[in-house]
């Protein structure tokens, strides 16, 4: 099997987590600055089998837009002009950035490494991924 790779789109620095290849557990995989992104998945689906791509969807608690929503829109239109094979799957990413910054606090990291925001950003992502998998 193939895993599957979780984004958290970012305007300025994106998370991303994955599968095992048998997507039984979902792992952080880094995060990369969001103008190097396309170029690291091209690097990253030449050496990995990747088999669905989750995408974290802003919105608000009303389903309404957020401001970040346009951006995530436009990067989905991008991956699918540069990956025509991949499928694409949004998902509801409310609350994961707030949830992951509870998780890293949890996991008793000093003051510095807590606000790391691309840390954040990854174990966002991972939420998003665990979620997914939870649900299937």
């Amino acid at each position: 099997m193939a895993r599957i790779l979780s984004i958290d789109y970012g305007g300025k620095r994106t998370g991303l987590a994955v599968t095992d290849p048998l997507q039984i557990i979902a792992t952080g995989l880094c995060t990369v600055e969001t103008p190097k992104l396309m170029s690291f998945l091209k690097d990253y689906f030449a050496k990995e089998p990747v088999e669905l791509i989750l995408i974290g969807m802003p919105t608000n608690w009303d389903d309404s837009d957020t401001h970040a929503t346009p951006l995530v829109k436009k990067f989905i239109e991008q991956f699918k002009k540069n990956f025509p094979a991949m499928p694409v799957k949004e998902v509801d990413e409310r609350y994961t950035s707030k949830m992951a910054s509870q998780a890293i606090a949890q996991m008793g990291l000093k003051k510095k490494q807590r606000q790391n925001k691309a840390l954040v950003d990854e174990v966002a992502a991972t939420i998003m991924l665990q979620e997914y998998l939870r649900q299937f």
